[in-house]
């Protein structure tokens, strides 16, 4: 794989596991200042944000998890195979 065609596609990585931490994060600042319609601060009332706060901070440990697991795998090329001789025959 070209340098060029990696770093595109580990910028492009960072930017989508950002955008849904971004996401999780906005959830959350939802479901914290979520008001009732008198206007008061509602904990118990915004609980889809909570959820939805939840779900995209899972999504994103998990697309963070695989990308960084696919990018910074070691050479396949560069493994190192030992094997030892086949066992001897005996003449019996």
């Amino acid at each position: 794989m070209s340098r060029k065609k990696s770093r595109n596609n580990l910028l492009s990585g960072i930017i989508v596991v950002m955008s849904i931490a971004v996401i999780a994060v906005w959830q959350f600042y939802l479901f914290v200042t979520f008001k009732n319609i008198n206007g008061i601060v509602d904990v118990q009332g915004g609980i889809q944000h909570l959820w939805w706060a939840i779900g995209f901070g899972l999504l994103a440990c998990t697309a963070a998890f695989l990308f960084f697991s696919v990018f910074l795998r070691y050479d396949r090329n560069d493994e190192m195979h030992i094997t030892s001789p086949p066992p001897r025959r005996s003449l019996s």
